[in-house]
């Protein structure tokens, strides 16, 4: 079990999941989300956002810091190697 936090002030808990590869996906989930409300000027977000995935202990096992770019569509800040996939050409 991973939990996922926003470790912003006030940290808060926003979900958990069954494998490290749905942590992820959450994560990645929230960054498109505070990127269409920077967007949408819902938020201001030049501080940025902290997020951490947690094992059951409560240890962070990721850190990301993520500041939206509203200059550009969104990009998802996971990676091919953080899900655990292979390149097409490997």
């Amino acid at each position: 079990m991973f939990e996922i936090w926003e470790t912003s002030e006030p940290a808060r808990l926003i979900s958990d999941a069954g494998s490290l590869k749905g942590a992820l996906e959450k994560v990645d989930t929230m960054c498109r989300l505070k990127h269409d409300q920077a967007v949408a000027h819902i938020e201001d977000a030049r501080k940025g956002y902290h997020f951490e995935i947690r094992d059951q202990e409560g240890r962070a096992l990721a850190r990301l810091s993520y500041v939206p770019d509203t200059s550009r569509a969104y990009q998802s800040v996971v990676v091919e190697e953080m899900r655990g996939e292979r390149y097409a050409g490997s």
